[in-house]
C-alpha cells in the first residue's frame, strides 16, 4: 500500500504566532540555544495498491490544494515513501 507523505507549514514570509510561544516556551525550560521554530503539521495518506507512483503524488497533490493545505497562506511538499 503506497504511503505519502504531506508536510505543510505556513509560508516562509508569515508570522509563525504558534512557532513563537514555542520557542519562547522552550527558552523558559532551559533551551537557550533555540533561535527560531516554525510549526507545521503531518499528514500521511495510503492509497490502494493500483495507484501507479506518478498517479499517485499527483492525487494528494491535488488533496492539499482542495482540503488538506490552505494555499492562501500555506504550502505544502509532498514525499513518496
Amino acid at each position: 500500500m503506497p504511503k505519502v507523505t504531506v508536510l505543510v507549514r505556513l509560508k516562509a514570509s508569515l508570522d509563525d504566532a504558534q512557532g513563537r510561544v514555542v520557542e519562547r516556551a522552550l527558552r523558559n525550560l532551559g533551551y537557550d540555544k533555540v533561535r527560531k521554530v516554525r510549526v507545521g503539521k503531518l499528514i500521511e495518506v495510503w492509497l490502494d495498491e493500483g495507484v501507479e507512483i506518478d498517479n499517485a503524488k499527483q492525487q494528494v497533490e491535488e488533496m492539499c490544494r482542495q482540503l488538506l493545505a490552505n494555499p492562501v497562506v500555506e504550502e505544502f511538499e509532498v514525499r513518496l515513501e
